[in-house]
């Protein structure tokens, strides 16, 4: 892998991961742009005790652009786009309407590939495995800027999760203090292992699900299951056989094994629903909308959370479509939104079940 940083014209990092080691990238943004005003601001809800970020200047993002407009897209053909280069491997730059800055974090856009219509799940290992190299080289970046308490790899697909750019790409968030669901993890962590005498929590899910029916795929160094506790209809957990804390720790035999691994999971997703019933076009359900996310261990010392240290957090990555049934969504409504308490159609031994139905060949 080579890496190659620059500026954009308004000041803004973005880096190439190249691999070819030969590749040369002195492509100058051209672009005549300002540079960029965020007004982000964290404000923490004293009943909750979570934190919201405020951020108005995202109100005016770029919204469903057609194709030949797309920001992700190599600058050709004399169209100037958010990457000054005619073609790359994979890019991340910071984001021109993040969520996050400065004191409040930041946010980065990670584009898998510049081919525009294609997705992560069309990726050969080779280019599946450079985008882990890239999303591990800016988890340690990140982790070096004073205000990051921890960082969050991940992709949403499909416009009914509310994205508003077609090209396959993902973010990156690096937050300003522990998020909520890391918090709750970090709890059960402390009190399992205090009611134990000192078992890891992560490790005992992961032995019970490995012994159950709930197991979609297993690999050497990697296994993915659906929950027993499963919130969403199709949701998959794939962890790493060895703990670690963060996608940095993981070892080369494990990021070998990886592409093969999530490339797969990927491409059952999208084929666990089909076409509906007299649907005519082969495209008709697909691609699976889906949210990726990789959870990884807050930085720094974790106060709060009695005997617990990074080392005892588990690296994993939670798979999950929205989708229920062929042309059904999954709507947060009144319990899972008010209440924070899901109600999930679809049994977890059910979706194990189909997803190893749907198994490559």
């Amino acid at each position: 892998m080579k890496k190659t940083s620059t500026r954009l014209a308004d000041g803004r990092e973005l880096v190439y991961y190249d691999l070819r080691d030969d590749t040369v990238r002195d492509a100058v943004d051209r672009r005549p742009l300002e540079p960029t005003v965020t007004a982000s601001e964290i404000r923490r809800d004293p009943l909750l005790g979570d934190s919201v970020a405020v951020a108005s200047h995202r109100q005016g993002r770029t919204y469903h652009p057609p194709a030949d407009e797309c920001p992700l897209c190599p600058s050709r053909d004399g169209r100037l786009s958010e990457i000054p280069d005619s073609t790359y491997d994979v890019v991340v730059f910071e984001n021109r309407f993040p969520s996050l800055a400065g004191d409040s974090g930041r946010c980065e856009v990670v584009c898998f590939t510049s081919d525009h219509d294609a997705s992560f799940a069309s990726l050969t290992d080779e280019q599946a495995r450079l985008v882990l190299e890239a999303w591990t080289d800016r988890t340690a970046e990140l982790s070096h800027l004073p205000s990051v308490k921890q960082v969050f790899c991940f992709e949403n697909r499909g416009a009914e999760i509310g994205v508003t750019l077609g090209h396959p790409h993902g973010q990156i968030y690096a937050y300003p203090f522990i998020t909520p669901r890391t918090a709750l993890m970090l709890r059960s962590l402390a009190g399992h292992k205090a009611a134990t005498g000192g078992e890891n929590l992560f490790d005992a899910v992961l032995a019970r699900e490995l012994a159950g029916d709930r197991v979609v795929l297993e690999s050497e160094h990697w296994a993915a299951f659906v929950p027993f506790a499963a919130h969403w209809p199709y949701e998959v957990h794939l962890y790493p056989k060895r703990r670690v804390p963060d996608l940095l720790a993981l070892d080369e035999a494990a990021r070998t094994e990886f592409p093969q691994v999530y490339l797969e999971l990927l491409r059952r997703f999208d084929r666990i629903f089909g076409r509906p019933e007299g649907e005519k076009n082969p495209e008709a359900e697909a691609p699976t909308p889906y949210i990726a996310a990789w959870h990884q261990a807050p930085f720094g010392d974790l106060p709060g959370y009695d005997g617990v240290t990074r080392d005892d957090f588990a690296l994993h990555l939670e798979l999950f479509t929205i989708r229920r049934t062929s042309g059904k969504l999954k709507f947060l409504a009144g319990s899972e939104s008010g209440m924070n308490v899901f109600i999930n159609d679809v049994p977890p031994e059910r979706a194990a079940e189909r997803l190893r139905e749907v198994a490559s060949s």
